[in-house]
């Protein structure tokens, strides 16, 4: 018998009816302010009730303030969203983690902080970088608002099955170049359609060397290089971070473990394609351009259109400079910026923090740079003012924040404005993301420190 991915594993176990498709049991559907109101109206309309309000865990965090929250939300659609999924909870008796919460924050990063993203769970949310509950082994994908009320109405849904695509990262990283700068670096060399009709699961002595929170920030830009999910197998490192956390039974830790332990891709097992990356050879990464795959190292340069082979390429290049207002040939650590954003899904965890911050004590925001920090959730934000994180940020000039996704996606008051740069570790550049005519330079939360500090992108393994 031949041997099994860890994709097919979760996948079969899951399995309720079909083949492809196949109706899917889903284990924990993550919801939010914004892409739930229609799938709610949906049920109301048809006088139906949600099937398992138990696995259903509901935050704000889209389009919500991350500056005096107190004050109640100023924005008149933001606030019928959230009140309109208060009274949807409310109705449903669905756990929801609202402003006054100490628990609310991003909803990729509360998942898992809360410990309700386990290893071999399909998780499923209306949004796309649902990928980020895979770096526990889980099978996770966002999905749109129609398909978001037919998992309230039957905790199922349907899904035609993936391809598996195997991504084995070898060699050290080296010191100054993070697991943002890896992500950053294999989509640049894939592309951001190379992992179309794929799940990709991440391999390899490097990915068993990431910390938890640095697997979520590989697994949440998955989705980035156009694949569906991507996986992580789970190891001593995740039940570590899993032990003891809220949503994690107490009871028969040892045989779930022992569970969790089996999903693992087998010796025998096919892949329907494979791509090895040596890390060793990776340097910080900063996007020139309007997609993630638009990169290179903080040595380079912004390449000329020329440069690509492809004509569409090369068009796209070409269209892309001129939305950013860069010139070929420009070094890339010539390239100033105006804003700094320390926030979102990818990179507002608390080790994400703490490394910013070790950049930035001692230093102080350069002169004409407003940087900001929004930590992932209230909890991260708690944990890094309890480890004095916030006076480190405050004293060096930064704004520090609420939780919310703020700037990754502009649905709030913090908005880019157009044509200024934004040193952002959020996961998107493009055209528009941070605000209309923003142009948004993607890097870890080293690189932005340092470039808040420096007022232009610098290369964090020599600085300070």
């Amino acid at each position: 018998m031949t041997g099994r991915t860890l994709f097919e594993k979760v996948w079969a176990s899951h399995v309720v009816t079909g083949a492809d498709p196949a109706l899917l049991y889903v284990d924990l559907h993550l919801a939010h302010e914004v892409t739930s109101p229609q799938a709610f109206a949906g049920l109301d309309e048809t006088g139906r009730k949600v099937r398992r309000p138990d696995l259903t865990l509901a935050t704000v965090d889209h389009a919500i303030p991350t500056t005096g929250r107190a004050l109640g939300i100023r924005d008149p659609q933001s606030k019928k969203q959230v009140d309109t999924l208060r009274a949807n909870c409310d109705r449903h008796g669905i756990r929801l983690y609202g402003l006054d919460d100490p628990r609310q924050g991003i909803v990729h990063v509360v998942g898992p902080e809360q410990g309700f993203t386990q290893p071999g769970m399909v998780i499923v949310c209306g949004d796309s970088h649902t990928s980020t509950h895979g770096a526990f082994g889980s099978v996770a994908f966002g999905i749109g608002t129609s398909a978001v009320e037919h998992v309230l109405a039957t905790q199922t849904i349907w899904q035609t099955k993936p391809k598996v695509m195997a991504i084995e990262v070898v060699g050290d990283l080296p010191l100054g170049v993070t697991a943002k700068d890896l992500i950053l670096g294999i989509i640049a060399t894939i592309g951001v359609s190379g992992g179309i009709g794929h799940v990709i699961e991440y391999q390899g002595p490097a990915i068993e060397r990431l910390s938890m929170e640095e697997r979520m920030t590989v697994c949440n830009m998955s989705i980035e290089a156009g694949a569906r999910a991507g996986m992580i197998a789970p190891d001593r490192t995740t039940f570590d971070y899993l032990q003891g956390r809220a949503g994690v039974s107490r009871n028969s830790w040892d045989a779930t473990v022992e569970y969790w332990s089996t999903l693992r891709t087998d010796p025998d097992a096919h892949f329907d394609r494979s791509v090895d990356i040596d890390a060793s050879s990776f340097e910080p990464y900063v996007t020139w351009g309007v997609n993630p795959s638009q990169a290179t190292t903080i040595s380079g340069q912004v390449p000329s259109p020329e440069s690509f082979a492809d004509p569409a390429q090369r068009s796209a290049a070409s269209r892309a400079l001129d939305y950013m207002g860069l010139e070929p040939g420009t070094p890339i650590s010539e390239i100033s910026v105006e804003h700094v954003f320390l926030g979102s899904c990818t990179n507002a965890r608390i080790e994400d923090l703490r490394r910013a911050a070790r950049v930035v004590e001692g230093h102080r925001v350069s002169d004409g740079v407003s940087a900001v920090v929004v930590p992932g959730s209230m909890h991260v934000k708690a944990q890094a003012e309890a480890e004095g994180l916030d006076r480190v940020f405050t004293s060096a000039g930064f704004s520090w924040r609420d939780a919310g996704c703020s700037s990754c996606l502009a649905m709030n008051q913090d908005v880019i404005p157009a044509g200024e740069r934004c040193a952002s570790t959020s996961n998107r550049n493009y055209e528009g993301r941070q605000g209309r005519g923003a142009r948004t330079h993607l890097v870890s939360p080293e690189m932005a420190a340092a470039a808040a500090v420096e007022g232009h992108f610098v290369d964090v393994r020599s600085w300070g």
